[in-house]
């Protein structure tokens, strides 16, 4: 039985996870990693990647590509922990670390879902101000509300149905984000050269670092395996566990493939569309994208665009909240009721809100602080993964542990060279 005290598996199953091979049980137990995959279409990537395609058209076209196949890797990694240590990755550390440690961990941990908390709220709040004029305020508010009651039916309804509702809107998400595409398509010549890693100057090591933050989530490392763990409970037998991962591996495959379109998308619709002179408007900003789009490619479009946004905020301030949650629980061993959490996480987004900063830029600089967070959650994943103690005949066998350092290696070099060009003014 999972948290929410439903069954495993599916009832066509009888129960017997064992039973879990045929193509309908595999589609069944697909849907952790798709509730994982709205933390990579949240307003914060919105915000990165608009900024980035109207700042650079095409040229960090290659930071999504190559950040997506490392999330696909990532995701596979915590998903496969929890499936086989029966265990999340937050409460692996809280059995290991000590106390000091221990609360150290979960400070940056804290710091980190702040930020995700941060876009979630505003870019749903901006698009409530784009569709109706809402007060962004107000529109804060009202978000932090809807996503309340999402958690309120995950908690009496339990994951399954929380996980279709999620799919539902990121069903939305796509359509309002890649839709934009069908009228203004890209130069596929320029967007194919955007795929050689180059950057065009030193400030857009900034904006990259950004995307790679809004694409390769820390928040979603630590909840995708609490997602498995819960979703399909623990078994001994790794013949179950095999097949158990094999549906995994779809799960995961289709779910980030959206999720990178999406994001791809974003950049390729800012570089076609958003690009030179508008008449003054700020392109790089998410009202200012909106304004650009229904001035280009039709009120229609703009619209499509704005529901896509809405959609995004209120998913992933939920999945976010879900998420804060279990970091707490496993890192410090303290649960506190999803609602209670959202309450108080909400607090910091609507302080922003009401003084009046810049929401676009605040959704960027929060996911570079992401961005600065993925070290900490990837390698201890890279480590206990590779453990045979840990994870006996499933850990990582030592090319895919290179495969993993190297990964892990790109993201930080990059946090590094963005940290240098804060320090120094660079840009």
């Amino acid at each position: 039985m999972n948290r929410q005290g439903e069954p495993n598996l599916d009832s066509s199953f009888d129960n017997d996870p064992a039973k879990a091979v045929g193509r309908k049980s595999l589609v069944a137990l697909m849907g952790p990693a798709f509730v994982a995959a709205v933390a990579y279409v949240d307003p914060g990537n919105v915000a990165a990647n608009i900024t980035a395609g109207s700042r650079y058209g095409y040229a960090l076209v290659w930071v999504l590509v190559l950040a997506n196949f490392m999330a696909m890797l990532i995701q596979y990694e915590s998903a496969k922990f929890g499936i086989v240590t029966g265990k999340s990755l937050p409460e692996m550390l809280g059995s290991r670390l000590k106390k000091r440690s221990r609360l150290a961990f979960w400070v940056q941990a804290e710091l980190v879902a702040a930020a995700t908390d941060l876009a979630e709220v505003m870019g749903g709040a901006i698009a409530l101000n784009l569709l109706f004029h809402t007060p962004l305020l107000v529109g804060g508010v009202i978000v932090g509300a809807v996503s309340i009651a999402l958690l309120a039916l995950q908690n009496t309804s339990g994951q399954i149905v929380f996980e279709r509702i999620v799919m539902g809107l990121l069903l939305i998400i796509t359509l309002g984000f890649v839709g934009g595409l069908v009228v203004a398509p890209p130069q596929w010549q320029a967007a194919v050269a955007g795929l050689r890693p180059t950057f065009p100057s030193s400030d857009s090591v900034l904006v990259a670092a950004s995307m790679l933050g809004a694409t390769v989530m820390p928040h979603a490392i630590y909840l995708h395996s609490s997602l498995t763990k819960d979703r399909h409970g623990h078994e001994e037998d790794n013949v179950w566990k095999r097949r158990i991962l094999k549906a995994t591996k779809l799960d995961v495959f289709w779910a980030l493939l959206i999720a990178g379109s999406v994001n791809i998308s974003l950049v390729l619709l800012a570089a076609s569309a958003l690009q030179g002179d508008h008449g003054g408007i700020e392109t790089d900003t998410i009202d200012g994208a909106y304004q650009v789009i229904a001035q280009a490619l039709g009120m229609g479009v703009a619209t499509v665009f704005a529901v896509g946004l809405l959609a995004s905020g209120l998913a992933s301030t939920s999945v976010g909240a879900y998420a804060g949650s279990e970091i707490m629980h496993g890192l410090l061993k303290i649960h506190v009721p999803l609602l209670a959490r959202r309450l108080v996480t909400l607090i910091p987004a609507l302080v922003i809100l009401a003084i009046g900063f810049e929401p676009t830029w605040a959704l960027v600089l929060s996911q570079v602080l992401l961005s600065l967070g993925i070290p900490f959650a990837l390698i201890p994943l890279v480590v206990y993964t590779s453990r045979r103690d840990i994870m006996g005949e499933f850990a990582d066998p030592k090319p895919l542990l290179a495969i993993n350092i190297i990964v892990a290696g790109l993201i930080i070099a990059l946090n590094l060279g963005l940290l240098v060009l804060s320090f120094t003014g660079a840009g």
